[in-house]
């Protein structure tokens, strides 16, 4: 075999091999590229994931100080807790990122925004990489009722000018709420934007300010219309009673509609429901956890999660913690959210009581707890 040969035949065999693996780690990026998305999304009346079934297994880990995310979080605890709950088969938990006042948004006396601390950011930085890192959802309250309260330091007059005024609900939307958008909507763990924490207090509570509806809800729009906007996010608001929820009651005070009259935006109303429900409740509104979303009150159009109740009151409910979860799911319910706070051990309120339910929902409905992992 002549040396002219041999070069072609080497030259021939050097580029196949080549090509052979460009051919290969085109498809190991193809891969990558072609990863499940996590993103949460709606349709109809149900959470997808990937085209499959998402049902919310889900807690309250609020805070550990309270106001951790204005300089004071404590990274280690919040990994630790992520990690516990991934264990336990809880895919998401619902946590304040402001718990109240001015340690993390400033305001002026006319309600405008001061400023917003940039600690506040290099905290939900690190807790939204946790929460990546675990692979569970985050639903982001921005707000409570508390902030509203009266107080030495005069915030809650501060907040109480915010919300009466369009003007500085739009300020406030578009600053806070789109950099929010802006710095986290591309996480899919950030499940969702719970606008408020239990508004029903603002209005009905002298302390809070006896707010109307009027002014809440268009705060709620305008925020809405804002996420809505910019990212692809679900907004919710956790509603305290059933009553501010439906037209059974007193009205719906989050409709689509209503929140669309009130700022005249069409990108302005909420993805899904999540009241919330604790048995004193249950003399006026029923119990929704034997019933419906719609037997309860709420509109069959969305999905619907109740986004807080006790996991320790099964003797006076009738239903252990297990029983509420299963129940809940059976009777077309997206998802519990049961409420915990930090004990001085270190440990969620009854937090056995908890991960005995959410395992047991785990081996009941695995698919539809970790659809991702189900593909």
């Amino acid at each position: 075999m002549n040396k002219q040969i041999i070069k072609r035949m080497v030259a021939f065999v050097s580029a196949a091999i080549m090509t052979f693996s460009v051919s290969g780690c085109r498809k190991s990026e193809d891969k990558k590229t072609e990863a499940p998305s996590a993103r949460v999304t709606v349709e109809g009346t149900k959470f997808m994931v990937n085209g499959k079934e998402l049902w919310i297994n889900g807690v309250n880990t609020p805070w550990q100080k309270w106001n951790d995310f204005g300089g004071d979080m404590d990274e280690q605890f919040w990994d630790d807790t992520f990690s516990q709950l991934a264990q336990d088969g809880i895919n998401c938990t619902r946590i304040w990122i402001n718990c109240s006042g001015e340690n993390i948004v400033r305001l002026k006396t006319t309600g405008g925004i001061k400023e917003i601390k940039a600690v506040h950011w290099e905290n939900l930085d690190k807790l939204f990489e946790i929460a990546e890192k675990h692979k569970v959802y985050v639903m982001a309250t921005l707000l409570s009722f508390d902030h509203f309260k009266g107080g030495d330091n005069g915030s809650g007059d501060k907040w109480r000018a915010l919300i009466s005024n369009k003007e500085t609900c739009d300020e406030f939307a578009e600053k806070y709420v789109g950099e929010f958008c802006d710095r986290y909507g591309d996480n899919e763990y950030l499940f969702s934007i719970d606008l408020m924490n239990e508004p029903d207090w603002v209005y009905e509570n002298e302390e809070c300010g006896n707010i109307p509806w009027e002014n809440l809800s268009y705060f709620f729009g305008k925020c809405a219309a804002v996420i809505h906007e910019k990212c692809d996010t679900l907004v919710t608001v956790g509603i305290g009673i059933i009553k501010y929820n439906s037209d059974k009651y007193d009205g719906n005070m989050v409709s689509d509609a209503y929140l669309k009259e009130l700022t005249g935006s069409d990108n302005a109303y909420l993805d899904f429901y999540s009241t919330h429900y604790y048995m004193w409740q249950r003399q006026w509104y029923g119990f929704p956890f034997t019933v419906t979303p719609k037997e309860f009150g709420l509109e069959e159009a969305k999905p619907c999660v109740v986004g807080e109740t006790s996991n320790d009151d099964a003797e006076e409910c009738g239903l252990t913690l297990t029983e509420k979860y299963k129940s809940a799911y059976e009777n077309g319910w997206n998802g519990v959210m049961v409420w915990m706070e930090p004990q001085e051990s270190g440990e969620w309120y009854c937090y056995e009581l908890t991960q005995e339910a959410t395992k047991a929902m785990l081996e009941f409905i695995p698919d539809k707890i970790y659809p991702l992992e189900n593909n």
